[in-house]
């Protein structure tokens, strides 16, 4: 299985935008052979920003690099739909990657 997770440093004030983007956005990552799952999450708050990061789950490295190379990827990523002219992040969304290594789950888990 492999995890891959964008992070982003949303402006304070820019947290319902940046939320509303990502709740209509088109997505297309069902259509993709070997995704599993997707998440967004919003972490801590700082003084000038609030941590936020999306989280995918693929069967393997293989499946998520084949999403970075189609067109599916690239439709999702064509438009932000930042109407509001600016920026709403401090930088750079930051990538990681992750194979994983072990997995523990409840067995009543839903």
């Amino acid at each position: 299985m492999f995890i891959a997770m964008n992070r982003f440093q949303v402006k304070k004030g820019a947290e319902q935008a940046f939320e509303t983007i990502w709740a209509t956005r088109e997505s297309w990552l069902g259509n993709m052979p070997g995704f599993v799952e997707f998440h967004l999450l919003r972490g801590p708050e700082a003084d000038d920003h609030t941590l936020y990061s999306t989280h995918t789950t693929w069967t393997d490295k293989a499946a998520f690099e084949a999403w970075t190379k189609s067109e599916e990827f690239r439709r999702a990523h064509a438009r932000a739909d930042n109407r509001t002219g600016e920026s709403l992040y401090l930088g750079h969304p930051r990538f990681e990657g992750f194979e994983v290594i072990q997995s523990e789950r409840k067995a009543a888990a839903a």
